[in-house]
């Protein structure tokens, strides 16, 4: 899963983001507001940690804008402010959790959690499954039911098969796929994808499974 996380403190941003990481997310930090709404609009972001008082656009006009494009991203706000009034007209715009600085990072991790465990369309089990595959979340272990034969997973190609299989028999772009599983700002070779999902379909072909990833014409893939 992918955080974007959106604070001016870069000491604070980085020590978040380290924290996170040992807890297998996907991070991304944005150092000022404008920067912020422009990654947070993308959507491609399972939550987002946003400073309320931010350089160029503040939090609260990012939360509204995220809203208003009807981005259902989970949103926890962060601010030096700690009165009820800011609280609440964060709740009201559509914010989904809040914490006041100084904070406990330990604290801010497990909020995280329960965003992301209370999500709905996040796959929050050990297992995920489609058809006659189990993806182990932990294990980064893939076994055919059928066969009952498994194989390990290496960290790129499960981001990649994770997202396939929380988004069963949608159609998605590869636009959509370079910015979940490579990251919104990173650059990347053209045939990367290609050469990922080769990867993906042989081993899903080597644990004796039909499923396989297949190509929609000018529209991106599918797993099926």
């Amino acid at each position: 899963m992918r955080i974007l996380i959106v604070e001016d403190e870069e000491k604070i941003a980085d020590a978040i983001a380290t924290k996170l990481k040992k807890e297998r997310y996907e991070i991304d930090i944005c150092l000022d507001g404008e920067e912020g709404l422009y990654s947070a609009l993308s959507g491609i972001y399972d939550l987002i940690i946003l400073d309320i008082m931010l350089p160029k656009v503040n939090g609260l006009e990012i939360l509204a804008k995220v809203r208003e494009n009807n981005i259902n991203t989970k949103v926890l706000l962060l601010t030096a402010k700690s009165s009820l009034e800011d609280k609440l007209k964060g709740f009201d715009i559509g914010a989904d959790d809040y914490m006041a600085k100084p904070f406990h990072i330990e604290e801010l991790v497990a909020r995280v959690n329960v965003q992301l465990r209370n999500k709905k369309d996040i796959k929050t089990k050990d297992i995920l499954n489609y058809k006659d595959l189990d993806l182990n979340i932990k294990t980064s272990t893939l076994t055919c039911t059928t066969t009952k034969e498994s194989i390990s997973i290496p960290y790129r190609e499960f981001l990649l098969l994770e997202y396939f299989m929380s988004n069963q028999n949608q159609i998605i772009a590869k636009e959509q796929i370079y910015d979940k599983v490579w990251g919104f700002e990173s650059s990347y070779e053209s045939n990367n994808l290609e050469a990922y999902l080769s990867f993906l379909r042989k081993k899903i072909r080597i644990i004796g499974s039909n499923v396989n990833i297949k190509a929609v014409r000018n529209l991106g893939y599918r797993m099926e």
